[in-house]
């Protein structure tokens, strides 16, 4: 195999494939990127076997062929690249030489048919997504999912897609469809549809695994297996004590009350008062705080607790302006959502209490 190739359009597609390279795999043919020249294209494809990620670009394609070559190794040389074009070739027993202006180089490779084999994207059951709307959705829902392994269900987000009326301008489904993405396939997801990429993603799935193919790039996850909690059923229904908060407002009071809760729990009380809401910390170690924000408040006053950080993932991804939020007592999950037509997306966040 021998190809030259812009340095700037493989730099590129090296980054978009660098979050699926394990840095601690005992495997070591998972450290390594596969090149794959063909027509007038590289191809070039990073996997950890639960996920993969192929995507490619022009090149001059001197001889078709393949090889493996280290993937962090082989990123953190090109970087430091000038503009110039760079030539590969592969080299008698899995070297490949690498030759950019006056800088030369060799990096040992492995066999190519080592590379585990990657899924091939469904050519039925395909369906279109604007890429705007998914990773606002994304961005919306990524930081709740759960970090403990032993919850397996937990370590994904659950992606619903109907064949409502409302969604029928974007997308032509038939039946319900449930996948659940994995956590690490969802930060991808997110790098692959940065604004000025492509305008929309092809989704589709098998048996075992979900295809998501943006331009360029395609990107499968394995599916997580197991039932999705029945989310529905613990939507508040009857928060009836509602404030509307600035975003600014709650999010610095939260930041630095904060300062002063436990480390451990990041608890702190929200007390509301007629036409008052207080945010308290306090702890023996760091001493106490409270912030007061005006409101329209008019009930009986209560207290309730929540991790602060809690609070602050979700003001951290609305932009809405002006959120609601709707309680019922001091025992029962609070909910937060955007403040009237909000940023043109409907969604909400629920939180459970601590007791403090």
């Amino acid at each position: 195999m021998e190809i030259t190739v812009s340095r700037n359009e493989l730099l590129r597609e090296l980054t978009a494939t660098q979050g699926v390279i394990e840095r601690k795999t005992t495997i070591p043919i998972l450290s390594n990127f596969l090149f794959e020249a063909v027509g007038e294209k590289l191809f070039i494809t990073a996997t950890d076997l639960d996920l993969s990620l192929r995507t490619s670009c022009l090149a001059q394609v001197k001889k078709e062929g393949a090889f493996t070559i280290p993937a962090r190794k082989l990123y953190d040389y090109v970087k430091l690249l000038p503009d110039v074009d760079v030539a590969l070739k592969l080299l008698e027993n899995h070297w490949v030489s690498i030759r950019a202006g006056r800088s030369t180089t060799k990096m040992v490779g492995m066999a190519r048919a080592n590379f585990p084999a990657t899924p091939t994207f469904p050519t039925v059951g395909v369906v279109t997504i604007p890429a705007q709307t998914l990773r606002t959705m994304i961005a919306r829902t990524i930081f709740a999912i759960s970090s403990e392994e032993s919850r397996y269900t937990l370590n994904g987000a659950l992606l619903v897609l109907k064949p409502e009326s409302s969604y029928k301008d974007k997308f032509d489904v038939t039946g319900e469809r449930r996948p659940l993405i994995p956590k690490k396939a969802m930060h991808e997801l997110a790098g692959l549809l940065q604004p000025g990429e492509a305008e929309s993603l092809e989704f589709a799935e098998d048996e075992s695994t979900l295809f998501f193919q943006a331009g360029n790039r395609l990107l499968t996850a394995r599916k997580l297996t197991g039932q999705f909690p029945n989310y529905e059923a613990v939507l508040p229904t009857q928060n009836t004590k509602v404030v509307v908060l600035r975003c600014d407002d709650m999010s610095g009071a939260i930041q630095r009350v904060a300062q002063f809760a436990d480390e451990r729990s990041g608890a702190i009380r929200l007390k509301l008062d007629k036409n008052e809401l207080h945010l308290l910390a306090n702890s023996n170690e760091m001493g106490e705080a409270e912030d007061i924000i005006e409101t329209n408040y008019q009930e009986d006053p209560f207290t309730i607790g929540f991790n602060s950080q809690y609070l602050l993932d979700f003001l951290r991804a609305t932009t809405a302006g002006e959120i609601r939020l709707e309680l019922k007592d001091s025992q029962s999950a609070g909910q937060l959502c955007p403040a009237g037509n909000g940023d043109g997306y409907r969604y909400r966040y629920v939180v459970m209490p601590m007791r403090i």
